[in-house]
């Protein structure tokens, strides 16, 4: 019986960690995807403001401001075929 408690207490602390290790491997795929480090401390304040749709708004906001930062792209026109 106590190896079954043990185990489940276990499982609850390894649960834990997971959730509480949410916004630092967020942070890090961001920094290494797009190059804009965050620190998790502001997406954990996001997240409890405005949930997991906010984080998304926090993300597209922070991308928007990087690509803005890069300069307008040029888009090549067309050539007609005739």
């Amino acid at each position: 019986m106590t190896s079954l408690i043990a185990a489940a207490a276990l499982l609850a602390v390894i649960l834990l960690i997971s959730f509480a290790s949410r916004a630092i491997v967020f942070c890090q795929y961001l920094r290494t995807m797009t190059g804009i480090a965050l620190k998790p401390s502001d997406v954990r304040r996001v997240y409890r403001k405005r949930g997991k749709d906010g984080v998304r708004e926090f993300f597209l906001d922070l991308i928007i401001r990087e690509d803005l930062k890069q300069g307008p792209i040029e888009i090549p026109t067309e050539k007609s075929a005739s």
